[in-house]
């Protein structure tokens, strides 16, 4: 484990921590622009009622949910392991998939009434699942939630996967570990009711489809060599 850290390079390390704090402050900004243009007074629902209704409450999701955080730092610090032509199309591939989520947010906000749901009961009632609900609900807008769709949960997380995917610098295994984490997380978005589902389809499209671009763009080919 202490060869593998001192492998890491700084600008790893700097990326890992920088895109965690960035990713939050556009979520935050585009919050407040949206309040600030008035914009957010048309945020909707975009539940899909036969679907999201049938998606039960799992509060112990909770863990998998706040540990994405985690794995989101860690998401840039294992792709700055692999050659460098893939670590800037994966950083500008990220940052594109920032942006159009930032402006989503911005321009077609969205919204859940948490009460509505009864969410907010469920979070008050006892168990460590439920606490757990009750703090990321207090931290996210308390009784009612905007700018879900797309979800940053599974846009960012699905970035982390395919950042390593089939690079031959990380080991099958972490890579595999990725992969199911990504699954995790964007389970745990719905099962805590973070999300209504076609949140997780707008973030997992956001990302394969700034990946698939930036791929054949590939700004990154001069470091090619």
């Amino acid at each position: 484990m202490r060869r593998l850290l001192k492998r890491i390079p700084w600008w790893g390390w700097f990326t890992g921590f920088f895109y965690f704090g960035l990713q939050y402050g556009m979520y935050r900004l585009a919050d407040w622009i949206s309040r600030l243009t008035g914009t957010i007074n048309h945020a909707f629902p975009p539940k899909i009622p036969f679907v999201d209704d049938n998606i039960p409450v799992i509060a112990i999701f909770a863990i998998i949910y706040l540990f994405s955080y985690v794995f989101w730092i860690c998401g840039p610090i294992a792709v700055s392991l692999t050659k460098k032509q893939n670590f800037v199309n994966y950083l500008v591939g990220l940052s594109a998939a920032y942006l159009v989520g930032f402006f989503i947010f911005i321009f077609m906000p969205t919204c859940m009434d948490r009460n509505a749901e009864g969410l907010m009961e469920l979070a008050a009632a006892p168990g460590f699942g439920n606490h757990l609900l009750a703090m990321i609900y207090g931290a996210d807008g308390s009784g009612m939630a905007f700018n879900l769709f797309p979800s940053y949960h599974c846009l960012i997380s699905l970035y982390c996967y395919l950042g390593v995917r089939r690079q031959p610098e990380i080991h099958p295994g972490f890579r595999i570990y990725s992969l199911v984490m990504t699954i995790l997380i964007c389970m745990s978005t719905v099962f805590t009711k973070q999300h209504y589902f076609i949140d997780i389809i707008g973030g997992l499209s956001i990302s394969i489809l700034c990946y698939l671009i930036v791929r054949r763009v590939n700004p990154g080919k001069k470091y090619s060599n």
